[in-house]
C-alpha cells in the first residue's frame, strides 16, 4: 500500500514538470519556426542562392549575434537574449537581414569566401555601412519596412564613447547613414511611417538632431558630397 501511494505521488508530482517541459519545447519550435520563415523569405525573395541556415539558442542569454559563426559555419545564430528585445515581424526580418548581408559574403572571394570572410571579422567601417544598405534593400524587397532595422539596432546596439581607434562605427553614425539611404531610396516609408510612435524611432529622432540637419542642408544644397555625421 506504502508503495503505491508513493508511486502515485510521484506520478502526480512529474505531470506537472513534463507539462512544463512540453510548453518550454513547444515555446520554443515555435520561435524556430517564426525565424525560418521570415529568414527563407528574405533569402527566397532576393534571390540568394547560397544555403544559410538559421538556429534559435534558448541556452544562451547573449545580447548580440555570432558573427564567428555567421562567417565559419555560415549559420546565423540567434541567442535568445536578442530575440527577446524582438517586438514585431519588421524587427525580426531588420536582425535577419543584417546578418544574411553579412554572411553572404563568406561565398564571395577567392579561397571559397575565405579571403572575404576574414575582412568581415576585421570588421571594417565601410563594409558595415555596405551591410547595413544592403539589409535595408533585403528588407524592402521581402515585403518589410526598413525603418525597423533603425529600431532595432537602436535598442540593442550601444554608442561607444568615440570610433577613431574602433573597427566599428558609432552607432549613431550608422542610423544616420541608414536613415539617408531610406530618405533618397525608399521615401515612401518616412512619408507614410509606420514606426512614428514606436519610442525607440523616437528616441531615434531625438538623439539624431544634429545629424538630420546635416542631412536636410545636404538635401536643400543637393550636393554629393559625404556627409560627416557624429
Amino acid at each position: 500500500m506504502r508503495a503505491v501511494l508513493t508511486l502515485l505521488l510521484i506520478t502526480s508530482l512529474s505531470l506537472p514538470v513534463k507539462a512544463i517541459e512540453n510548453t518550454i519545447l513547444t515555446n520554443e519550435n515555435n520561435i524556430q519556426t517564426r525565424i525560418d520563415s521570415i529568414g527563407t523569405t528574405i533569402l527566397n525573395k532576393n534571390k540568394i542562392d547560397k544555403r544559410i541556415i538559421f538556429t534559435y539558442n534558448k541556452k544562451t542569454k547573449k545580447k548580440a549575434l555570432s558573427a564567428d559563426k555567421t562567417i565559419t559555419n555560415r549559420q546565423i545564430v540567434i541567442y535568445d537574449g536578442l530575440y527577446q528585445s524582438v517586438q514585431t515581424d519588421d524587427e525580426l526580418a531588420a536582425m535577419l537581414s543584417r546578418e544574411i548581408s553579412t554572411v553572404i559574403k563568406s561565398y564571395s572571394g577567392a579561397w571559397g569566401g575565405t579571403i572575404d570572410s576574414a575582412q568581415v571579422t576585421l570588421g571594417s567601417k565601410k563594409f558595415e555601412i555596405v551591410a547595413d544598405k544592403r539589409a535595408v534593400d533585403y528588407m524592402v524587397n521581402s515585403g518589410y519596412n526598413p525603418l525597423a532595422l533603425i529600431v532595432f539596432i537602436n535598442k540593442t546596439c550601444p554608442q561607444k564613447r568615440f570610433d577613431k581607434f574602433s573597427r566599428h562605427n558609432l552607432t549613431s553614425k550608422r542610423l544616420a547613414r541608414i536613415y539617408e539611404y531610406i530618405t533618397f531610396k525608399y521615401p515612401q516609408y518616412l512619408e507614410n511611417n509606420e514606426f512614428i510612435d514606436n519610442p525607440y524611432y523616437q528616441n531615434f529622432l531625438l538623439t539624431s538632431i544634429d545629424n538630420r540637419k546635416k542631412l536636410e542642408e545636404k538635401i536643400e544644397t543637393k550636393s554629393t558630397k559625404e556627409i560627416d555625421y557624429e
